[in-house]
């Protein structure tokens, strides 16, 4: 089996349970560390002629993080692709399993039942959070309806103030972001690199928790320690 893939988390994933099955992967596919495959471009801008040189049995790719003509465009080179959809924790899970199935993985990876067995067993919070999560600045957008990242923080106790915008990432300018007064300012490492010099200056007066990326939004081996990982960070955000 030789595979593709377009998601930097399916790409983790698959390299830890297929061992050898990668070929491809994009130049965001940062896990695990040290991978050794040939890099296609950027999960949005894939280079679909180094792709089909490298003649593979599937690419697997997901609705929001690959354009459909890109898709489209390997399809007609005679390549099959799996789409996944990935909008929370549940669906997560059941998407992983496609995609590993698909991949010739035929016993079910040890890291997928402890992330599972995590999740399950999460307890509930004591009380819940409010929050914004910017996921872009220049303009500012944050996480709105519908994301797999807000149904993450949920289930951590914590609602994001534009989980019922219609828009899925809508763009807030800051000044309204400020008069929301959530409790805590939620800013990831990816897909915008906030750090402790690049972010928190925007929001004087109100509490500002660096997280993981990686943890946030994606949906793969990193599941199993996204729970604690999340929750230290924004605990510790608030003392």
């Amino acid at each position: 089996m030789r595979v593709v893939s377009l998601v930097p988390s399916l790409t983790e994933a698959v390299a830890v349970s297929a061992p050898g099955a990668l070929v491809g992967a994009t130049d965001w596919c940062s896990h695990p560390v040290g991978l050794d495959v040939t890099r296609v471009g950027g999960t949005k801008n894939p280079k679909v002629d180094r792709i089909v040189a490298l003649a593979p049995d599937l690419v697997i790719a997901n609705e929001e993080e690959n354009r459909a003509p890109d898709l489209d465009a390997l399809r007609t080179a005679g390549i099959e692709v799996l789409v996944t959809e990935v909008r929370d924790v549940p669906q997560a899970f059941r998407e992983l399993a496609r995609v590993l199935g698909a991949c010739g993985v035929r016993a079910r990876p040890r890291w997928l039942d402890e992330a599972e067995r995590t999740w399950s067993s999460w307890p509930a919070p004591d009380r819940r959070t409010t929050a914004v999560v910017p996921i872009w600045r220049r303009p500012w957008m944050v996480l709105g309806r519908d994301t797999f990242a807000g149904d993450v923080l949920a289930r951590l106790g914590v609602d994001h103030l534009y989980a019922a915008h219609e828009d899925r990432y809508p763009r807030i300018p800051l000044d309204d972001l400020l008069a929301a007064a959530p409790d805590v300012v939620g800013l990831p490492d990816e897909p915008y690199r906030f750090t402790a010099d690049d972010g928190p200056e925007a929001f004087p007066g109100l509490p500002c928790a660096l997280v993981s990326g990686r943890h946030l939004t994606w949906y793969g081996p990193s599941l199993a320690e996204a729970p604690r990982v999340l929750s230290e960070a924004l605990r510790a955000a608030r003392r």
